[in-house]
């Protein structure tokens, strides 16, 4: 499977999540006397709608890229891990109604996920976007 297409299909499934988490926040929102969905439920719903934009961003650096296939394929795929694992912990906080802080008591497991999330995220746009950005300039003049 083509980055870009891989990219497109996640774009679509974190958008359907997004959808369906924003119909569970509506029906806590409705629910409860305080009108407000549990907080990972609301940070579930809006993380999975903007990691569907992010998806698509991802889509439109992945058909510029003038990177082998493989490489753009990994600098497309190890964000959108992440993406879905977030979604998913939030998701999982959400349905156990457990904390409304992940981080208050954090467990060291969880900071060194945080550090490997960040390097990964950045580290691998920061691949990707120089180059296109690159190709993109030599191409235009």
């Amino acid at each position: 499977m083509s980055p870009e297409n891989l990219s497109i299909i996640c774009s679509g499934t974190f958008l359907l999540t997004g959808l369906m988490t924003g119909v569970w926040k509506f029906r806590q929102v409705r629910a409860y006397a305080d009108h407000q969905a549990h907080p990972y439920v609301d940070i579930a719903h809006r993380a999975a709608l903007m990691y569907s934009f992010a998806c698509i961003v991802l889509a439109e650096f992945a058909k510029r890229s003038p990177l082998s296939d493989f490489i753009t394929l990994l600098c497309v795929l190890a964000p959108i891990v992440f993406f879905a694992v977030a979604i998913a912990a939030y998701i999982y906080h959400g349905l156990k109604q457990d904390t409304e802080n992940q981080f208050a008591n954090p467990k060291p497991l969880t900071i060194n996920k945080m550090y490997t999330l960040i390097i990964t995220e950045i580290g691998e746009f920061r691949i990707l976007f120089p180059a296109v950005t690159w190709n993109t300039i030599c191409i235009s003049q």
